[in-house]
């Protein structure tokens, strides 16, 4: 039978390898440290040895993370102040790197995100900040991902996602926008009566060339009228039937009464 020093011993050599077991998820890898130096590869997934102290273990996730970039006081190009926020995607692609070479890689890409976000969209206009903002996300990522490579993080995408802007620069925008779509209702409208005196033009031609359509024209207009069930109908007389009507009615022509009132 073992003495109770040996069974002391099993026990606490038992106990010390059951707490050197660590389980590293799939998305998790450990940097361990073996005498403060670092192992040339991380362990896991799965079931690592850690023995402690002559171990250390850092554990990193693989896993993509959102960084959120507080708003930022922007001036642009063309001189306008503005409040602009955006959104960082990450992710590890060294994890010893990440731990070796940098603290903190989640503030430290936070802070250059920052001082990128207020060095590039001060770099342009206010429209080319508003409609070219794919450009400007893509310029964005690639300056802070040249200076994340070095620590092993690889930014996956930046987007701007919120530009505040001045109570002023809202009311003029509106304004702009207005007189652009009465611009375009005058241009419109100017086409369409252009368009339409064209069409009159032509018309006017055609029924010179053939009389017998003006009392076509003039007997669709009347079945029109008839439709609305109109008890009054307008006949339209020319004007040289009136002067022939005149003569047989022996009154003189418009012309002889003015002669004869001036004399």
């Amino acid at each position: 039978m073992l003495g109770v020093p040996a069974l002391i011993l099993i026990f606490a050599v038992g106990f010390y390898l059951v707490s050197s077991i660590k389980i590293l998820r799939e998305y998790e890898r450990g940097v361990v440290f073996r005498l403060g130096r670092a192992l040339p590869q991380p362990k896991g997934p799965g079931v690592i040895l850690i023995f402690r102290p002559l171990d250390q273990m850092v554990r990193v996730s693989l896993r993509q993370e959102v960084l959120e970039v507080p708003p930022q006081d922007v001036i642009t190009h063309d001189n306008v102040t503005i409040k602009v926020n955006a959104v960082i995607t990450l992710r590890v692609l060294n994890p010893a790197k990440a731990v070796i070479e940098v603290s903190n890689y989640v503030y430290q890409t936070s802070q250059f995100a920052q001082t990128t976000l207020r060095s590039v969209l001060g770099e342009v206009e206010l429209d080319g900040l508003l409609s070219h903002r794919e450009q400007l996300n893509q310029r964005i990522q690639s300056i802070i991902d040249q200076r994340t490579e070095p620590w092993g993080v690889k930014v996956v995408s930046v987007e701007v996602k919120q530009v505040d802007l001045p109570e002023s620069m809202l009311r003029a925008m509106a304004k702009q926008a207005e007189a652009e779509r009465e611009k375009r209702s005058k241009i419109i409208n100017a086409e369409g009566e252009y368009a339409a005196a064209q069409k009159l033009v032509e018309a006017g031609n055609l029924l010179a060339q053939q009389p017998i359509t003006l009392q076509l024209k003039y007997l669709q207009t009347l079945t029109d009228i008839g439709v609305e069930k109109n008890t009054t109908v307008v006949f339209p007389l020319p004007v040289e039937l009136m002067s022939l009507l005149n003569k047989f009615a022996g009154q003189p022509p418009a012309a002889e009464k003015n002669s004869a009132t001036e004399s």
